[in-house]
């Protein structure tokens, strides 16, 4: 097995300061067991009592164990005692003219991130961050201007989830019908962060998700987005399983050592051969490539021709991304004439060519605008300086 990729990134321990408490958001099975065996309660009980609390918390969104009707009167007192089950706090939350939802969440030590939701007819798209800030400075992303401060905990990643469930008003209530509409769909890991450095506890969380007595989002609801860390593609098969989308951006290792500097790791090749085994480990049924369509860089009908033929053999894919602009961003978007020649060259070549429509362009909630509210303004108080 390939060797964890590490940062020298801090991730806060789920201690909190409060009481001594610990936060059983974001606990695996195997970790809540622990926990309860920690705290006395007997290991003939522990697995029973472990389904007890997870279907109370990831089904039916429970956040007072008072209100854990199936636990005796004393033991909820003593879970109490312990333990809390706290989610990031939502600072603000803005809603774009299209009804995007872009919420700023404060995590554990003052940090912020952005987390944005996207309904649409068929589905409603959640859009979660995996770290605060990004260590990849690609160069047309907003998010990478941010330096990277430090990894997400599994609680603050599945948390995302929970509080946007918590906005549409879509968990369950007793006694009443069960409605199988979902607003929230799908889990897009495309927001701040590269998920792929932050491995262990994007996997956590992902598995919370994808449990079928909680959320129960299905791996073919989740789609794990990297820039191409490539040690970590074939774990991302098969201890997630979920669908892998790929930022790419360009054809030849020279543009895309500027618009990706990953690449100068891990070139084009290297990452297409990790990517060729991917849907047979996965059992996924094909590979999105993501790529964003910057004028006069990326959008020549050539770069077309010489994007079809690096994917020949691996079923994919292809989104293509108008550039979203941002203030003092380095690129234009590419005119939308040469956008659909570029699609109808890959359309033609046999391959899903959609062109993602731009979304919350107004509240910068589009792709690639991800940046905290907190780090915008500390620039803009720089700028005035």
């Amino acid at each position: 097995m390939t060797a964890p990729i590490t940062q020298d990134v801090l991730t806060i321990p789920r201690r909190l300061p409060e009481g001594g408490r610990t936060n059983l958001i974001g606990l695996t099975r195997d970790g809540l067991r622990d926990a309860l065996l920690a705290i006395g309660t007997p290991e003939r009980q522990a697995k029973m009592r472990v389904g007890q609390i997870w279907q109370w918390v990831y089904h039916w969104g429970v956040r007072d164990f008072a209100a854990m009707t199936n636990l005796a009167k004393d033991y909820r007192a003593l879970l109490a005692e312990h333990f809390v089950l706290e989610l990031p706090q939502v600072v603000s939350r803005q809603v774009s003219a299209d009804g995007t939802r872009k919420y700023l969440v404060r995590i554990a030590g003052g940090h912020e991130v952005e987390t944005v939701y996207i309904p649409e007819e068929d589905r409603g798209t959640l859009c979660v961050s995996s770290q605060v800030g990004c260590t990849l400075t690609c160069s047309f992303c907003h998010t990478g201007t941010q330096k990277l401060v430090r990894n997400l905990t599994a609680g603050e990643i599945v948390g995302q989830v929970m509080l946007a469930r918590d906005d549409l008003g879509e968990w369950p209530v007793s006694g009443q019908p069960k409605d199988e509409t979902r607003l929230l769909s799908n889990v897009v890991l495309m927001g701040m962060g590269e998920p792929l450095y932050n491995f262990d506890a994007v996997r956590d969380a992902m598995r919370i998700v994808m449990d079928g007595e909680g959320i129960a989002l299905s791996r073919r609801r989740i789609t794990l987005s990297t820039s191409g860390v490539v040690p970590e593609i074939a774990r991302c098969a098969t201890e997630i399983g979920c669908l892998l989308a790929v930022s790419f951006h360009a054809t030849t290792d020279e543009v895309r050592d500027g618009l990706v500097p990953i690449n100068k790791k891990w070139n084009i090749e290297t990452l297409l051969a990790a990517l060729r085994d991917y849907p047979r480990l996965s059992n996924s049924e094909r590979i999105t490539f993501e790529y964003v369509m910057l004028k006069d860089v990326n959008d020549s009908d050539a770069d077309a021709r010489r994007l079809v033929k690096l994917i020949a053999g691996i079923p994919a894919k292809i989104n293509l991304i108008p550039f979203n602009e941002w203030p003092g961003a380095p690129y234009q978007r590419s005119d939308w004439e040469r956008i659909e020649a570029f699609a109808d060259i890959i359309y033609k070549a046999g391959y899903a060519s959609p062109i993602r429509t731009p979304r919350g362009e107004d509240i910068m909630a589009a792709c690639g605008q991800l940046k905290s509210a907190t780090e915008r303004a500390r620039n803009a108080r720089r700028a005035e300086a």
